[in-house]
């Protein structure tokens, strides 16, 4: 890892809106490329929306057909690799210069949809694609479970990027085989905004010795369309997520934020001797493993 300077972007998207969607973040990643942002991460589902309070018309044993309308209006505003939205998104990286990671609905073809993490690199070429292992309640009736096989630490020009997305980070044998990849900047896109979320950043920091870039959104009811199928979103509080967006160094030092209740854009010069210093009293999978005691498998 180098010294690198990092942008964390905590906003809503366009709801529903895959194509004004990316406009907002050419416009977010041309602020950070201006402050000289290398890395720039957005949160999870930012295209096309993380949809809280919605049930698209789902109970246990019934679904709406108003509720199926609603899904399909996600589906199409959903990323293919490989499509027009999925090729601006490059075409961002490669503008600017910039390390792009982003959370994405992810649609395939067959007709189901992953939370997905998608890595540009600066030439615009994507370099790593994360599909959510489990997604967690009610979150498993719009998307697919990941296989496994993506749980991927990348070598890039700002050093070893890797990640895991929102309640993946409670999974302990994924962030091991992360920190066995010797991850440097840990990704972890969320929607998460409780207060809890925050020492869970900070454990991840202290236990991988790494840099963790934590991002979440800001989005109000007004950021909501009024015409969702089979939805009253007046019902919906004022503010749906606080946002919560945060950097921590590899001892648990919070470097910014964490950022409440508006959009922003986070930055850190993130320092490569903090992270090999951080590593002389612990190192989770060297001097302070127990190989003797303790084996990882990965099955994928």
């Amino acid at each position: 890892m180098k010294d690198v300077k990092v942008a964390v972007v905590q906003d809503s998207p366009v709801l529903f809106n895959k194509g004004k969607t990316i406009e907002k973040i050419r416009a977010l990643s041309r602020g950070a490329a201006k402050e000289s942002a290398e890395l720039v991460l957005f949160p999870e589902a930012f295209i096309p929306a993380y949809p809280r309070g919605l049930s698209f018309g789902t109970v246990v044993g019934s679904r709406t057909n108003a509720g199926r309308e609603l899904w399909q209006k996600y589906y199409d505003n959903s990323i293919e690799v490989g499509d027009k939205g999925f090729n601006q998104l490059g075409e961002i990286a490669k503008e600017f210069g910039v390390i792009l990671v982003i959370g994405v609905t992810e649609k395939v073809r067959s007709g189901t949809l992953y939370c997905s993490m998608l890595y540009f690199d600066k030439s615009g070429k994507l370099i790593g694609r994360h599909r959510k292992l489990k997604p967690t309640a009610a979150e498993r009736v719009i998307w697919g479970e990941g296989d496994g096989s993506d749980l991927e630490v990348y070598d890039t020009e700002a050093g070893n990027i890797g990640g895991l997305i929102c309640w993946e980070n409670y999974m302990p044998l994924a962030r091991t085989w992360l920190y066995q990849q010797a991850v440097e900047i840990y990704c972890a896109p969320t929607a998460d905004q409780r207060g809890s979320w925050q020492s869970t950043m900070r454990h991840i920091a202290t236990e991988g010795r790494c840099y963790v870039l934590g991002c979440n959104q800001f989005v109000t009811r007004a950021d909501y369309p009024q015409d969702l199928p089979g939805e009253e979103v007046s019902r919906h509080p004022e503010i749906l997520s606080r946002g919560g967006s945060l950097i921590v160094d590899p001892l648990g030092e919070v470097i910014a934020g964490p950022l409440w209740d508006k959009a922003g854009i986070l930055y850190a010069k993130l320092s490569a001797s903090k992270l090999k210093q951080a590593k002389m009293d612990f190192d989770p999978v060297g001097h302070y493993a127990r190989d003797d005691v303790f084996e990882l498998k990965i099955r994928s």
